[in-house]
């Protein structure tokens, strides 16, 4: 059956009609370079790990169909990371289907499936998720300033030590924005973010 020039990728659309219908929380995202789609709660919460993660550049979402032997497939997302490596990423339940590694190839990408085990691993997921709730709001220049002086005086703080820095935002509002977006850095994997946790400057 030939396809006109003109007539659109059947599986995308059908992927973007699913996605469009569904509203996962946080709203938030840092690093998605388009709208964000979201076809279940496991995608949602792989983008929140893909915007703490400081090796990924951006990320985009239901990117593109490929042909696989068992029809075509949409993967969640087409990854850049900051050493040039590109990856379609899928959040599965079990291991990846080979079927989708080989058909990836053949379109010229890597892919690789992520099991739902290493999204939830340790406490990074539920600090993105807590910290993407602040990711439209943005921390104003005088409190960026008085933090980045704060630590470049004293090297670190904890979280209860920064909460009288900040004069025109909450604290953790001006604090997870100034993660986000990678003026500091925190723990994410070890413990729940609270008092104790220590927030440090990054280092360029």
């Amino acid at each position: 059956m030939s396809h006109s020039h003109f007539e659109m990728p059947s599986a995308l659309y059908a992927a973007y009609d699913e996605a469009s219908a569904k509203l996962y929380y946080p709203r938030g995202t840092v690093r998605c370079s388009a709208d964000p789609f979201f076809r279940s709660r496991s995608a949602r919460d792989l983008g929140c790990i893909l915007d703490v993660d400081p090796n990924v550049v951006a990320w985009l979402c239901l990117p593109t169909e490929f042909k696989t032997e068992l029809g075509p497939h949409v993967p969640d997302y087409l990854v850049d990371y900051d050493d040039g490596t590109r990856i379609l990423l899928d959040a599965v339940e079990e291991v990846e289907r080979p079927e989708l590694t080989e058909g990836a190839a053949l379109a010229g990408f890597r892919y690789r499936g992520v099991p739902r085990a290493e999204i939830e691993n340790g406490y990074r997921l539920a600090n993105a998720r807590d910290m993407l709730r602040y990711a439209h709001t943005r921390t104003p220049l005088n409190d960026r300033i008085r933090m980045l002086s704060v630590l470049d005086e004293v090297g670190s703080l904890t979280v209860a030590e920064s909460l009288n820095v900040f004069r025109e935002v909450p604290p953790m509002t001006g604090v997870a924005w100034m993660v986000l977006h990678r003026l500091l850095t925190v723990e994410l994997d070890d413990a729940m973010i609270g008092p104790e946790t220590v927030i440090r400057r990054v280092q360029r």
